[in-house]
């Protein structure tokens, strides 16, 4: 029964893991820096419909690319996707020039590891 019970707790954990729903953030693959950028390059999304669906489609398009590419060109891409989302919620569906300023930020944050 002793050297059961090392597998049974291992067991268990691997179903509690396995069975727990979705993978924390940190257990989802990312690509390296390279990777990323590269993928950002070759990126051809093309959103369509109104401006408030074209916003919303682009801000759901950053949060997928942010959970897949490295941590370092996650975060602008994060602060992308909600501005784009607060975007979508608006009225108009269009940036304000404040919206402008804060997506060309991030722009710059990103391209400080693309070069």
């Amino acid at each position: 029964m002793k050297k059961l019970l090392p597998a049974v707790v291992v067991l268990a954990a691997t179903l509690l893991t396995a069975c727990g729903g979705t993978p924390a953030p940190s257990a989802t693959p990312r690509m390296s820096v390279e990777e990323s950028c590269k993928f950002l390059n070759t990126d051809t999304f093309v959103p369509k419909g109104s401006d408030k669906e074209k916003a919303g489609q682009i801000g759901q398009h950053y949060q997928e690319v942010a959970d897949k590419v490295a941590p370092e060109i996650a975060e602008p891409i994060q602060s992308m996707a909600d501005v784009m989302k607060q975007v979508a919620a608006s009225a108009t569906g269009r940036q304000t020039s404040e919206q402008l300023t804060q997506l060309r930020q991030q722009m710059d944050k990103i391209g400080q590891h693309c070069r």
